[in-house]
């Protein structure tokens, strides 16, 4: 099967990383969200693992993990027409999180790159509950916008919509806390625009969704920072998972 992100989210210059390092306010990464016991990012080479141990099982062939892991709007109930339905498979939309072309490798690697730059300042800032959370419901959102934006036949890999929630997550961060966001803006509006080029095959869909997911949850987290808003946050969080939820079985044979 094709896959529609065969490129990758894109790639971050030391440069840029450097220069976000040195713009963020010192206070806001220890006041705010510094979380002890967090200071190796278990989580970020955990999901890194994960992603890189089901590549190596998509590359025997005789296994069909990207056949069976990948996602398309038809399993969500979506209809293709002129063709029967297909099984309706809905964790579909987060396996495909953790599935890669194998026909580009740079895709999993330069996702994985950016994830471990990503990750550990995040999980650093969130702590591991906050950042897997944000991780997967991203992963989820980005699914969700193939969904509504692809078409039912689209078949998508990839952890691009989960990183563009990173993204999006770090900059409500950065901006709200005071840290300079021209170099991110930059580089986030570059990858969105990669996948409206003709011929580099990106799931634009994924990207909108997971950067739009992780917007709003960074806007939760960081509005919600003090100790007497926990029960707030979680419950924004929750709400916010089950919109996500509410859209991923809008279409479900038992609502049609």
């Amino acid at each position: 099967m094709d896959c529609q992100t065969q490129a990758a989210v894109g790639v971050i210059c030391p440069e840029c990383r450097g220069a976000q390092r040195a713009a963020a306010p010192r206070r806001s990464f220890r006041s705010y969200f510094r979380v002890a016991g967090t200071n190796t990012p278990v989580v970020t080479l955990s999901i890194i693992a994960l992603t890189v141990f089901v590549f190596l099982l998509q590359l025997i062939p005789w296994l069909g993990v990207t056949d069976a892991l990948a996602y398309a709007p038809a399993y969500s109930g979506m209809a293709i027409p002129g063709y029967a339905p297909v099984p309706f498979e809905p964790w579909r939309m987060m396996t495909s999180v953790f599935t890669h072309s194998t026909g580009f490798i740079f895709h999993v690697l330069l996702n994985m790159y950016t994830l471990w730059i990503f990750g550990q300042i995040l999980e650093s800032m969130l702590g591991r509950a906050r950042f897997l959370t944000l991780y997967l419901a991203a992963g989820l959102a980005g699914s969700v916008g193939v969904m509504f934006l692809a078409t039912p036949e689209t078949f998508v890999v990839g952890a691009s919509g989960a990183i563009f929630g990173l993204l999006g997550a770090f900059l409500v961060i950065q901006r709200k806390l005071g840290g300079n966001t021209t170099s991110l803006l930059i580089l986030v509006g570059i990858n969105l625009l990669m996948g409206f080029l003709p011929g580099l095959n990106v799931a634009w869909q994924a990207h909108l969704g997971g950067l739009i997911g992780g917007v709003l949850l960074g806007l939760v987290f960081v509005q919600t920072r003090r100790i007497n808003q926990q029960r707030a946050q979680v419950g924004w969080t929750i709400a916010i998972i089950a919109g996500l939820l509410v859209l991923s079985f809008s279409h479900a044979p038992l609502f049609a």
